[in-house]
């Protein structure tokens, strides 16, 4: 466990978790930048041999950073549960940083899930990446999850198919509805890809859907080479990673600071 934890610090932390951003710069080991929609994010590898007053300056100096670029609305920084760093809870708090709820860190050898789930009969495991399949698995996943009704998501997963991008869609259908969905997300220059987006309508669960299409990704980031998994889950479904075979190795908490006038 200890192996997957150091490559997923060296290789998915700090600028890796900017890919994507504009305005990308550092403040002390700190990377910050800003994506489409106004969203500010801060990254860093560690902040190991910080003392409570550096960390505290420093969390300043990244709120005044956002704070003064007119385009942040929100911004998170995002904390993890094996950091060594005093005070970093208060000073984020005392900056109008709120905290949201925790997930666990989930790692894996791609290997390992990549495996036969038996699932019911009827269901159609398929990848899509046509603009019909795509709005249908958006707006299962924020009826889910209670998040708008996923059109803008969807014109925002179709532009990126259109661009290019190396993002790997899988959905399950029953009766021709999507009933479960998640994508995976290769990260350029590592061992890594994400698992993201699960999602299982309430009826579905517990029979193996999710897991299948878990693998089916799995099978994905093999066969581009890529030989790690992760992914930041929520307790519905870390059990089910845990059973595919992933791991918690750590916890992560975002807090999140919005523009008062925004």
């Amino acid at each position: 466990m200890t192996g997957l934890l150091s490559a997923y610090d060296e290789q998915l932390r700090g600028e890796a978790e900017l890919r994507g951003a504009a305005d990308v710069r550092t403040i002390g080991p700190v990377v910050v930048g800003v994506f489409p929609g106004g969203t500010g994010f801060a990254s860093y590898r560690d902040l190991a041999g910080l003392g409570e007053r550096r960390i505290r300056s420093l969390v300043g100096e990244v709120r005044a950073h956002f704070a003064g670029s007119p385009e942040v609305g929100t911004a998170e920084w995002k904390t993890r549960g094996h950091d060594i760093a005093p005070g970093l809870d208060a000073a984020l708090r005392d900056a109008g940083f709120v905290p949201e709820e925790a997930e666990s860190v989930m790692l894996g050898e791609a290997v390992a899930l990549s495996v036969d789930v038996p699932i019911p009969d009827g269901i159609v495991l398929r990848e899509v990446r046509d603009a019909d399949g795509i709005r249908a698995m958006e707006r299962m996943q924020a009826e889910v999850f209670g998040q708008g009704d996923g059109d803008a998501r969807a014109a925002h997963m179709i532009a990126r198919i259109a661009a290019g991008d190396d993002v790997v869609l899988w959905i399950a259908e029953a009766e021709g509805q999507v009933i479960s969905a998640g994508r995976l997300e290769p990260v350029p220059g590592t061992d890594f890809a994400g698992i993201w987006g699960g999602a299982t309508v309430g009826e579905w669960r517990g029979l193996g859907v999710y897991r299948a299409l878990t693998a089916k990704r799995a099978q994905a980031a093999l066969a581009r080479g890529l030989r790690l998994l992760h992914s930041d889950s929520t307790e519905f479904s870390r059990p089910i990673l845990e059973r595919a075979g992933m791991r918690k190795v750590t916890t992560t908490t975002p807090y999140v600071w919005a523009r008062a006038d925004g």
